[in-house]
């Protein structure tokens, strides 16, 4: 018997959340590399299209070269990963890390940065990501918590599309939702149960009220780039 515990990241909705702070000048300074790091993870959070929000966990290289009209910036960053997704509105700052027994991701991440005449822009960044922990680490630390499972997984995505539909069923929701994105699954063994799928994935809200003869997979986002958490029960 298999079990399938769903966390339903994301549905579309007006969801309210506070103003960032403005950022700050970035100049040609090197006491400028904590604002030249927060320009970057707005950057990169910005044009990252799947998956996760970053946040910066530490600064470990800054250069600065003096060019005609300003300077050219180089850092390494350091990055976590945290459970809000990218079409969440919330903003990235204010979004919870994943913990390490969640199987935490980290991303190292090196930038290029032009600044002219106090404007500054992000020209380059390449980051490499991985696990915090590796599996052979956590299998150590935890050896009954459940493992990363690829997104493709037969058996996952089965599961996931099961949870779609059932979703679908709550009366409550004025319309139907269709899946964004699967985000993560884990999977782990339950005595008594067996093998359990634990899977996060994006629902968006469509223009398909519930109770229509029409196929949901047929309808179309009424707002694909807006979301708020929302969280089913197991099943």
């Amino acid at each position: 018997m298999k079990g399938f515990h769903i966390v339903v990241l994301l549905s579309s909705a007006v969801l309210l959340v506070s103003a960032a702070p403005a950022l700050e000048l970035v100049t040609c300074s090197k006491e400028s590399g904590a604002a030249a790091a927060r320009l970057t993870m707005h950057r990169i959070n910005e044009n990252h299209g799947h998956g996760y929000k970053f946040r910066l966990q530490e600064i470990q290289g800054n250069k600065v070269e003096t060019v005609d009209g300003g300077c050219n910036l180089e850092l390494q960053l350091n990055l976590l990963e945290t459970v809000c997704h990218v079409i969440n509105p919330k903003h990235f700052e204010d979004c919870e890390i994943r913990r390490e027994s969640a199987r935490a991701v980290m991303a190292n991440c090196t930038i290029k940065m032009s600044v002219r005449n106090t404007d500054a822009n992000v020209t380059k960044y390449e980051c490499d990501t991985r696990q915090v922990k590796t599996n052979r680490e956590m299998v150590r630390i935890c050896p009954d918590c459940p493992t990363l499972h690829p997104l493709n997984s037969t058996e996952g995505l089965k599961s996931v599309n099961e949870a779609v539909s059932k979703f679908n069923q709550n009366t409550t929701n004025q319309h139907y939702y269709i899946l964004k994105e699967v985000g993560r699954i884990k999977v782990g063994y339950i005595p008594s149960v067996g093998m359990a799928y634990y899977a996060e994935f994006a629902l968006v809200e469509t223009h398909c009220p519930m109770g229509s003869r029409i196929n949901p997979e047929a309808c179309k986002p009424l707002c694909p780039d807006r979301a708020a958490g929302r969280q089913a029960p197991p099943s």
